[in-house]
């Protein structure tokens, strides 16, 4: 079992920046790929970033590239969503989730993530 908490959402001006965090515990998680994920009202969860266990691979979805960055820190037992230039339309509930790997393919599809936490809020106003 692996326990993921996020934190670092809130409120934010178009065009700002915020840093989620997402701290995991439990079983090994540093061999776990991780995953961030949004869901706006009305619509889906749809994927924003992912990594894999080494943060030797990571992926974005394409609304996000080149304004998000996904880290990870296996000593803290943390990754990390850099978030810049944001935008009204990134105004969502963003999720952390992980699933056990041995691979560095990052796997955008929700139904491959095992764990996820409880989310986090972010609002971004114009």
């Amino acid at each position: 079992q692996v326990q993921l908490v996020e934190s670092g959402g809130g409120l934010v001006q178009a065009g700002g920046s915020l840093r989620l965090s997402c701290a995991a515990s439990g079983r090994t998680p540093s061999s776990y790929n991780m995953g961030w994920f949004r869901q706006a009202p009305g619509k889906g969860r749809e994927f924003v970033a992912g990594i894999s266990w080494s943060g030797g691979s990571t992926y974005y979805a394409d609304s996000v590239k080149g304004r998000f960055t996904m880290s990870r820190d296996n000593a803290r037992n943390t990754v990390y969503l850099q978030m810049n230039s944001l935008e009204r339309e990134d105004t969502a509930v963003y999720y952390c989730a992980a699933h056990r790997s041995y691979f560095e393919a990052v796997n955008p599809y929700a139904n491959a993530y095992d764990y996820w936490g409880q989310g986090t809020q972010v609002t971004v106003s114009s």
